[in-house]
């Protein structure tokens, strides 16, 4: 992914991680490209590769939708060490509590018919 988004995407990865259902990837978005193109081309790439390792997993795909949160220079550092430590987080916090918590601190409305699938 980190070499997609560099390559295809004009936009260098800083650090991604990821769990069993949910990846994170803070990034340095290109000013060529639109969030959702970023996103589009990451998923679609990385969908391709996960499925050529293992006929077992020719039926991989992304959720339909994502969620993109801007991050202050300041806070870089802490954002790192959190997608560094995700299993440990996740093991008092479930990824849609996450964002659900996510999306309140930023007074993001969500309409919870739509976001998971």
């Amino acid at each position: 992914m980190a070499t997609i988004l560099r390559d295809n995407v004009d936009s260098p990865a800083i650090i991604i991680g990821g769990v069993e259902d949910h990846i994170h990837a803070l990034f340095l978005l290109s000013r060529n490209f639109a969030m959702k193109d970023v996103v589009q081309q990451a998923k679609t790439e990385t969908s391709k590769w996960v499925k050529r390792q293992a006929t077992s997993l020719s039926q991989f795909s992304w959720q339909g939708g994502y969620g993109a949160f801007s991050v202050s220079e300041s806070n870089i550092a802490e954002v790192k060490a959190y997608i560094a430590n995700q299993e440990m987080h996740h093991r008092n916090m479930t990824f849609k509590e996450e964002f659900r918590e996510l999306c309140r601190r930023h007074g993001i409305t969500i309409d919870e018919r739509y976001v998971w699938d």
